[in-house]
């Protein structure tokens, strides 16, 4: 029998790196705000990987995962929860809710990664986002955001990774400079099966990083800084991200923007 395709595993294996995400979120709460961090939560977090790494940071590690599907957060419960011992479930809340209106635990981080806010298309909805943030962080509280984007990220192309037993596929579909609109699919296929399309869709607005910024202060944030991921001797990107007041003119990049209270 074919093994049963899980799509909330493939997209772990292919697109997350909780483990080393969370280290490096809290290296730079650590830099930038020279102390420790307890209390993390994740926002759009889906099978809740990242809040699963935080609580094994640590014994005073909680961590709050929020998302308004359900589906992946019975997932997560199901099969990632279990993997954790008493001690770190017990320091793990889940929260089936609404990003926007929410109402927690005051944290010292909230990440909101995979560009998962991108889904906010209109401006006034994003900043009501940040505002929430600002509201339920504390006082040296930090939010975490990722970003991408280049000229390449203006049309519509396919790519492909090869994962050895699988292949990852990021479809962008469509784009409207007009109105910054965008259509992306994530495909998968296994090796000897049939291509399985459109596993995931995102319909999101392609933010920039200066509307970002823009919103962040407006919502009351008062210092923003940028990690941009540097580049190896074939000029792709090597997972190192370091704070910059300026960035390269690439086809295709990803960068973080940490936002301090």
């Amino acid at each position: 029998m074919k093994k049963k395709f899980d799509k909330y595993w493939y997209y772990r294996h292919s697109v997350q790196s909780p483990d080393l995400d969370v280290r490096f979120i809290r290296n730079c709460y650590r830099s930038l705000k020279k102390k420790e961090a307890c209390i993390f939560r994740e926002d759009f977090c889906s099978t809740f990987a990242l809040s699963c790494e935080w609580v094994k940071l640590g014994r005073l590690c909680r961590s709050i995962a929020v998302d308004i599907d359900d589906r992946p957060l019975k997932y997560g419960k199901e099969h990632s929860l279990r993997q954790l011992s008493f001690d770190q479930q017990e320091r793990l809340s889940v929260i089936h809710g609404d990003v926007l209106s929410c109402r927690t635990t005051k944290a010292d981080i909230i990440s909101a990664l995979n560009f998962s806010y991108f889904v906010f298309k209109k401006r006034d909805d994003l900043k009501k986002y940040f505002l929430n943030c600002y509201k339920s962080l504390n006082k040296n509280g930090l939010l975490v955001l990722d970003c991408f984007g280049g000229s390449q990220c203006f049309e519509a192309n396919e790519e492909q990774v090869d994962h050895g037993t699988f292949t990852y596929y990021w479809d962008q579909k469509s784009f409207d400079p007009i109105s910054h609109h965008a259509v992306f699919h994530i495909h998968y296929k296994r090796r000897g099966e049939k291509k399985r399309k459109k596993v995931f869709t995102y319909d999101w607005r392609f933010w920039v990083i200066p509307e970002i910024k823009d919103l962040l202060k407006e919502a009351g944030f008062r210092k923003i800084h940028v990690y941009w991921e540097g580049t190896d001797k074939n000029g792709e990107g090597n997972g190192c991200f370091k704070r910059r007041e300026k960035g390269e003119d690439c086809e295709s990049w990803v960068a973080y923007i940490m936002s301090e209270k």
